[in-house]
């Protein structure tokens, strides 16, 4: 395996683990990067662009961009939060304040708080959009504002897979005038130099992989292979809610689709490199080459204080989150306790641990089976903390 890129002195676990999911964990091409104190500490790649790549097709190149799946949720939030910051938008007003049509079928104690910890009560369609109808950037928030609740908001947590996406963009747009892709555009990877998007221009088309499912062997220190059973029955039983919360779009949409990848979805479509995704970490807590930090002390405080946690009404796991980030925990283990950012589902993963200045990103053409804790990401994970 040939990998490609560099690594200061102390962080080589983070290498040797990297070429370990090439060669027992089943990655075909993948990136990680990792900042500290706003210096890149890391920045590998290795493999082929394409996951369905054989000896002779192109390979991952640094500039080289892939679909993060959920991770995009922790870029999206940023959005909610910097508006909060610039007095824009009030935590604690009802969603409804910004987006009348939304108070239908008794959503009017929905907070914006709410939207950013899961515990909207929203996480599923009774009616799903096709892929075609998910594409328009004002179905899904129409879909959102019909849709009645779940349970009553605030009183429990459940991850709003799709749905959150929906929520938080047309806030944006409520409160902005912009799309959230456009926003984010302009006010977070732009400013930052991050190399991530939230609906790809076709300038930036030529720089993604084609991506799929891969089959990993084994697992990574320990962690579960296979999910628990009531796990696993709750999403192969159709009226649960965690089945309907993924099946918001049905069926879904193919993530190599030139479309599906323009479009704004900032739950599920952004696209990055590991270095953009690792960049814009770091941007959250401090400067990175010049740059703006993104978040006041407050903010970061505000990001990663405890919202929810416990029993996932959705994930059917144990989840902690704060506002838009998962925290450090047993569902999605970062690097210590202090830590937040998001996993995407099936390998992705972007997270900041502020008390040791490490901002982690890593990208992958390769989707596994799982939804918060891949066993590659993990691995890179352990490598990060044995170099500190």
């Amino acid at each position: 395996m040939d990998v490609n890129g560099t690594v200061a002195e102390g962080f080589e676990p983070v290498r040797e683990a990297f070429v370990r999911n090439f060669e027992v964990l089943g990655d075909r091409g993948a990136a990680v990067a990792v900042y500290r104190d706003g210096r890149l500490v890391v920045d590998l790649w290795a493999g082929t662009k394409d996951v369905d790549g054989t000896a002779d097709s192109a390979p991952w190149e640094r500039g080289t961009a892939q679909i993060v799946r959920s991770a995009t949720k922790g870029v999206a939030a940023a959005a909610l939060l910097l508006l909060h910051q610039r007095g824009l938008l009030d935590l604690d007003a009802p969603v409804g304040e910004y987006w009348p049509e939304f108070k239908a079928v008794g959503k009017e104690r929905v907070l914006v708080r709410h939207v950013l910890s899961h515990r909207a009560g929203l996480p599923v369609l009774d009616r799903p959009l096709t892929p075609e109808e998910a594409l328009d950037p004002l179905r899904g928030a129409e879909a959102v504002a019909r849709q009645a609740l779940v349970w009553e908001p605030g009183t429990d947590h459940g991850y709003h897979a799709l749905t959150y996406g929906w929520l938080l963009g047309e806030l944006v747009r409520r409160v902005t005038g912009r799309g959230v892709g456009e926003w984010i555009a302009e006010e977070i990877s732009g400013p930052v130099g991050a190399d991530l998007w939230v609906g790809l221009p076709a300038a930036e088309a030529g720089r993604v992989g084609r991506s799929g499912r891969v089959e990993a062997p084994g697992n990574a220190g320990g962690l579960r292979s296979r999910p628990k059973r009531s796990v696993a029955e709750a999403y192969d039983d159709p009226a649960s809610l965690t089945r309907r919360a993924f099946a918001a779009i049905t069926p879904f949409p193919d993530q190599n689709d030139p479309a599906y990848r323009a479009a704004a979805l900032p739950a599920t479509n952004g696209i990055a490199t590991a270095e953009g995704l690792a960049r814009f970490y770091a941007s959250l807590v401090g400067e990175v080459g010049g740059g703006p930090r993104l978040f006041t002390s407050e903010t970061l405080a505000a990001a990663r204080a405890e919202e929810s946690a416990g029993p996932d009404r959705v994930l059917v796991i144990n989840t902690r989150f704060g506002l838009g980030y998962m925290l450090h925990g047993s569902a999605s283990p970062f690097l210590d306790a202090g830590s937040f950012g998001h996993p995407g589902r099936g390998g992705s993963l972007g997270f900041a641990d502020p008390e040791s200045g490490i901002a982690f990103g890593y990208v992958t053409n390769g989707f596994s089976k799982t939804v918060t804790a891949d066993p590659r990401a993990q691995a890179l994970v352990r490598g990060v903390r044995a170099a500190l």
